[in-house]
């Protein structure tokens, strides 16, 4: 962490006048620090010493008399939480039989600026941009790391703020915004998505894939990132930075609730699972598996203590296939459920699109080495250059949350049942996150709720993955999917929340016919669409959308999945129906750059239309923190792979928008005098 010059002018002054009142007989310890919302302070242990004293004095230093000491007797460590904003100098001092050492480095203790930093924006005010790089930069290759920086692969600066222009496209042509106001607050929400928390060193990965991909592998639409990116080494601490941002914007203006659209872990691991929700629920992290190696020494393997999201903000869960299969594309099975949980690291052939079995092997997939400041990949690379296959230790912890089965062409077990049932494990609201016990009984990952009282707006969660199919292949569980029973249970509640006269939000984390990217509005189809009859999978896209705009109500359709910002207008079909149409938002990962969640506000505008006001966020990175280096990896990493076609792209791929949308006669009726009004900056 650079630290600014003013802690160096002062803690030179503490140590000066500390090191003058002691005795200076045996050796004094070396003291380090992780901060966050739970402080963690070790320092080393001294040949002969027989206690410690751990001295501390506020921040700022207002004199000699200000100063604490404390008698640690032998233990060389203190963790604990301190409230929000809390600041410290410490310093500590080994002893024996002739006396105290001098003062060991001194540290600052700062709770509740790390990772974060004070400066906290919304991408309306500035957003964050890769810096250019000349056409003749250096190629190098994922594994570089240490050269990611060197040739300028992960520069960013802040750049101009994005505003949320506002947009037309399924209003009447006729329509004018130009006099029309927002008038009333009726809801506000964030939405997070493919956090992607990982176990870097669990053995069941597929990193060889993309840690050995040459310069610009993923130019013509591969996707080696997923197989192996540098940012597997910080998504917890990067997930802390971002929940650490939401709730300082929730101090300027209170969130009804935040909702999670989806592949929240990696690779279906209940460690995983257990990392995530603790992070959210603030509790103390070890983010290493196995033999935790470098727990001690390296930043990224270091236990901490999460912040926590606001315990006054209830959030929900959505499914997304990462949750449920391994690397999200394979069905798991007891083949693959040994390799989470054994000693031995994954062999498999090089054709990624293969799935892991006894028959397919030649390349060993490599882990994490957690003693390595960079987390460079160890245990990878053909079977032929090994003389033993690779190990890790095995860790029950890394097992599979899924217990399905293929028998005899026939499928068993559940992809979700289990993945539910941790989410009632919590200490923040409410217990489940959406899911209930009813959800669990039928393993039924769909839900709906109300998330302001005494207003006219229902969420309904939809679970738009594909499930075990003996038929499937390869992208087949990347794909959206709606069997008979959810898309019967999806109808019964757009017709219920029609008739309550309710406004609903279908969030879901598969994008039903999305434009293709960020600038290319072509339709880009998602959902499988088998060409004979599938019951896995009843619904196209188009076939989907023709569903959906059977209700005018239906205002915004949100979801996850490809990593990337699109903002698609669905129009209705009918032109003398504009209420029929409804906005599909995406929101980019929180694993790939840009690393970014989104903030929802519903208004209701003079002449009774709604805004949706969809905005981007960028985590408030602390300068030297990890999820700042976790920033930088994925723009380098994306760069690597992206090839030189990059190298002069400086833009965000933020997308802002002021979304309107027609109501009913019934509706502009009904919501006239709800939400709470704006005034001047409210």
């Amino acid at each position: 962490m650079k630290m600014k010059k003013c802690f160096w002018v002062t803690a030179c002054v503490l140590m000066l006048w500390m090191s003058g009142t002691a005795n200076a007989q045996p050796q004094p310890p070396v003291l380090s620090v992780t901060n966050g919302s739970w402080m963690y302070l070790s320092w080393s242990q001294v040949t002969g010493a027989t206690g410690y004293t751990l001295s501390y004095a506020p921040m700022s230093y207002t004199g000699s008399a200000s100063i604490v000491r404390m008698d640690m007797g032998t233990q060389n460590s203190l963790s604990g939480e301190l409230p929000a904003g809390s600041a410290y100098y410490v310093a500590v001092q080994s002893r024996d039989s002739s006396g105290e050492s001098d003062y060991s480095n001194v540290v600052a203790v700062i709770v509740g600026s790390y990772p974060i930093a004070p400066d906290v924006f919304t991408t309306v005010q500035k957003t964050v941009v890769p810096v250019a790089l000349p056409s003749d930069t250096v190629q190098i290759a994922p594994a570089d790391l240490s050269l990611y920086d060197v040739f300028g692969y992960s520069a960013w600066q802040e750049g101009a703020g994005l505003a949320a222009t506002k947009r037309t496209d399924i209003m009447p042509t006729s329509y004018s915004s130009a006099s029309v106001t927002n008038e009333a607050r009726l809801l506000n929400f964030f939405a997070m998505t493919d956090v992607h928390i990982a176990d870097k060193e669990s053995p069941a990965q597929g990193n060889y894939y993309g840690w050995t991909a040459a310069f610009g592998a993923d130019a013509s639409g591969a996707n080696h990132s997923s197989a192996y990116s540098p940012v597997i080494c910080y998504t917890t601490q990067v997930l802390d930075a971002a929940v650490q941002t939401v709730n300082a914007l929730n101090n300027q203006r209170a969130f009804d609730f935040g909702i999670f659209l989806g592949d929240a872990i990696n690779n279906t691991q209940y460690n995983e699972l257990r990392w995530y929700i603790d992070v959210l629920d603030g509790k103390e992290i070890t983010p290493s598996s196995g033999s935790h190696i470098g727990a001690d020494t390296i930043d990224y393997q270091k236990p901490y203590r999460a912040a926590g999201l606001n315990k006054s903000i209830p959030w929900y869960q959505v499914i997304g296939n990462h949750d449920q299969f391994y690397m999200g594309s394979f069905l798991e099975n007891d083949y693959i459920r040994s390799l989470h949980v054994g000693d031995t690291i994954q062999n498999t052939g090089s054709d990624m699109t293969q799935s892991p079995s006894a028959s397919n092997h030649g390349y060993y997939m490599g882990v994490v080495d957690g003693s390595t400041p960079d987390g460079i990949i160890r245990g990878s690379g053909p079977e032929g250059n090994f003389a033993t296959a690779p190990k890790v230790v095995a860790d029950p912890d890394r097992h599979s949350l899924s217990t399905t089965n293929v028998v005899n062409n026939v499928v068993s077990g559940s992809s979700t049942l289990n993945w539910m049932d941790e989410f009632f494990n919590t200490t923040s609201s409410p217990v489940g996150h959406g899911f209930t016990q009813t959800n669990l009984d039928n393993d039924f990952a769909c839900y709906t709720f109300e998330p302001k009282a005494n207003m006219p707006i229902r969420v309904i969660v939809l679970d738009d993955t594909c499930k075990g199919n003996v038929n499937a292949e390869v992208p087949y569980y990347a794909r959206g999917c709606l069997d008979q029973t959810r898309y019967d249970w999806l109808v019964s509640e757009l017709d219920r929340g029609q008739a309550d006269g309710m406004l609903m939000i279908i969030a879901a984390h598969i994008p039903v016919g999305p434009q293709k990217s960020l600038t290319d509005t072509t339709p880009y189809p998602i959902f499988y669409n088998p060409s004979t009859a599938d019951p896995h999978s009843i619904k196209s896209d188009n076939q989907l959308l023709a569903t959906l705009h059977n209700y005018p109500n239906l205002i915004l359709w949100i979801a996850g999945h490809r990593h990337m910002n699109t903002i698609t207008p669905q129009p209705s079909p009918d032109s003398a129906h504009p209420e029929d149409g409804f906005w599909e938002v995406e929101t980019a990962s929180l694993r790939d750059f840009t690393q970014e969640f989104r903030t929802f506000n519903i208004v209701r505008n003079s002449d009774n239309t709604i805004s949706i006001i969809a905005v981007d966020v960028d985590p408030a990175v602390q300068e030297g923190s990890l999820a700042a280096l976790s920033r930088s990896r994925a723009i380098g990493i994306g760069r690597i792979l992206g090839g030189t076609s990059t190298f002069t792209d400086t833009t965000s791929h933020a997308l802002n928008g002021e979304l309107v949308k027609q109501l009913t006669p019934a509706m502009q009726t009904k919501i006239a005098n709800y939400g709470t009004p704006i005034t001047g900056t409210n």
